[in-house]
């Protein structure tokens, strides 16, 4: 499973413009943390519904992940004002996997 995670608009929006989305393979993961990412994907895209623009707040960060699997590809989207509890657990996690 590859997932990617692309950032937009925000406060940081002219730092973020140029940046390629980041992408993470699960099968460069441990069993047990490639397990839980499928986990969390499922959650997320259970809750995922309609996907929302970035609502009412004019400097909200929105978030696209995409996840391809097994010839399959699901959109997520969401801003920090319609992010569902399984989407911020997800972004959550994957901004760990991310960080320097």
């Amino acid at each position: 499973m590859k997932v990617t995670l692309a950032e937009h608009g925000g406060q940081a929006a002219a730092v973020n413009l140029g940046l390629p989305p980041r992408v993470l393979d699960s099968d460069d993961l441990p069993e047990a943390a490639a397990a839980e990412l499928a986990r969390l994907v499922a959650e997320a895209s259970a809750e995922a519904g309609e996907e929302q623009g970035p609502g009412r707040a004019r400097d909200a960060m929105s978030y696209t992940i995409t996840v391809e699997d097994g010839g399959r590809s699901t959109v997520l989207t969401r801003s920090d004002t319609t992010m569902t509890p399984a989407f911020a657990a997800l972004l959550s996690r994957l901004e760990q996997y991310f960080a320097p």
